[in-house]
């Protein structure tokens, strides 16, 4: 029965940015989030340390519980402050960082299970630049004797392989009476909660290192740093996608969200980018440099290349977007085809319907949207505009270069053009001499 305390307080200043660190997206979901999506799958309660004036930040960790952590002053503090809904809980508490969105549910399971072993577990690893991290000082047992901060330790210490990853877990009581025990009597004057695995000791509790890989643990306090996680978190989105039987012609320049749904013996080619909430189901292909967002694709259908899907648009199965075509809101019935150079908006079309080139649906008039709806197995000519409120009919067929603005029956031709006349003799002349 463990619970979790995630410490998202942090501006993340080197970030350069107003938006909280724990905030900036990964994959298309917020770096807090995908650590809570870990965390619901182990801890049967979460509470979240945010810091002042952090609305968004509370909204986004609900419905779990927010604390404020009203002064900065480290993170031994920072854990301090979910001493009132936790201190009183019956298991084991670990705390964890909103900038770790990589640890998976694997590796907190063993942190749990670990800690049954001794009075507190930590995450540890062995990165390849162990740079300016906390080290783990060992005892002549192996198990864990301090933890050093890298500003506090001398060269011995700064020599040791084996890092600190600032993930604890403990008994809750033990945990926040070693909290108040803190002093921040160190080289930045802050509450460490590393301190935590010296007061453990002597109390004569064993500590243990639970290992992982630094990957894992990454955590970003720059821009560049978050780089690298977004680079961790597609290496394994494009692993899962592969492994369920989809097909990544250039695994490296397909770029998916958090949420992407892949059928199997989907073919995915290069440079497609997923925004958040895109379904696609079995044997679709979606071409090179096709964008997609909040949309269904349906089984079979063909996108791309240089297709466009946004938020509210679901593709019927079989059919066909083709270049350089936008879809927003709209329905494109089975076996229906937009080839070329088209835009959708707000429109529902029917099975086996044609949209020739250049087609648009005309659906804003400048306060609100309004609908177009064509119908099953009609005809739309290329270069024609579709003036919303406006149906086309089942199977009519709209003549190329109109305006439509009124409705077309069903098994009618639409034409609205200007009559074309001929001058004799008014042909090009060139330019003379």
């Amino acid at each position: 029965m463990p619970a979790a305390i995630i410490l998202a307080a942090g501006l993340g200043t080197r970030m350069c940015s107003s938006l909280p660190k724990a905030l900036h997206p990964v994959a298309g979901r917020p770096m807090l989030n995908h650590l809570i999506a870990a965390c619901e799958q182990v801890f049967d309660r979460i509470v979240v340390v945010v810091g002042p004036g952090m609305p968004a930040l509370e909204a986004a960790a609900r419905p779990h519980a927010t604390v404020v952590q009203a002064e900065r002053l480290g993170t031994g503090h920072a854990a301090a402050q979910a001493a009132g809904l936790l201190r009183d809980f019956p298991g084991d508490v670990a705390v964890l960082y909103a900038d770790n969105p990589l640890i998976p549910v694997e590796t907190l399971h063993r942190l749990v299970t670990r800690r049954a072993e001794a009075g507190l577990a930590l995450l540890a690893m062995r990165p390849a630049d162990p740079g300016r991290y906390g080290r783990v000082v060992a005892d002549a047992a192996g198990d864990v004797a301090r933890v050093v901060e890298w500003a506090d330790a001398d060269a011995a210490e700064r020599a040791i392989p084996l890092c600190n990853a600032g993930v604890v877990c403990a008994p809750a009581a033990d945990l926040f009476r070693w909290l108040d025990a803190v002093r921040p009597e160190n080289a930045k004057g802050e509450y460490y909660l590393t301190d935590i695995v010296a007061l453990a000791v002597a109390d004569g509790r064993r500590v243990v290192a639970e290992e992982a890989a630094e990957a894992d643990l990454a955590g970003a306090n720059s821009r560049a740093e978050l780089a690298v996680l977004e680079a961790g978190m597609q290496s394994r989105l494009r692993a899962a996608a592969m492994a369920g039987g989809a097909t990544l012609v250039a695994p490296e320049t397909v770029f998916l969200a958090w949420d992407t749904v892949l059928g199997q013996d989907v073919t995915i080619g290069p440079n497609v980018v997923f925004a958040p909430g895109v379904t696609v189901e079995d044997e679709v292909e979606i071409r090179a440099f096709s964008h997609l967002e909040g949309c269904l694709v349906r089984r079979g259908a063909v996108i791309g290349p240089y297709a466009r899907l946004r938020p509210g648009t679901e593709v019927g199965e079989a059919a066909h977007v083709g270049n350089f075509v936008e879809l927003k809101a709209t329905t494109l019935g089975r076996g229906a085809k937009a080839n070329h150079l088209s835009y959708l908006g707000d429109a529902a079309v029917g099975a086996g319907s044609n949209i020739g080139a250049g087609t648009i649906t005309c659906n804003y008039d400048g306060v609100a949207k309004h609908r177009t709806e064509i119908g099953a197995g009609a005809f739309i000519g290329s270069d024609t505009a579709l003036v919303a409120p406006v149906r086309i009919g089942d199977r009519a067929l709209v003549a190329a270069g109109s305006v439509i603005t009124e409705d077309v029956p069903d098994d009618a031709m639409g034409i609205a053009r200007g009559r074309q006349a001929n001058k004799p003799g008014r042909g090009f002349k060139g330019k003379k001499g």
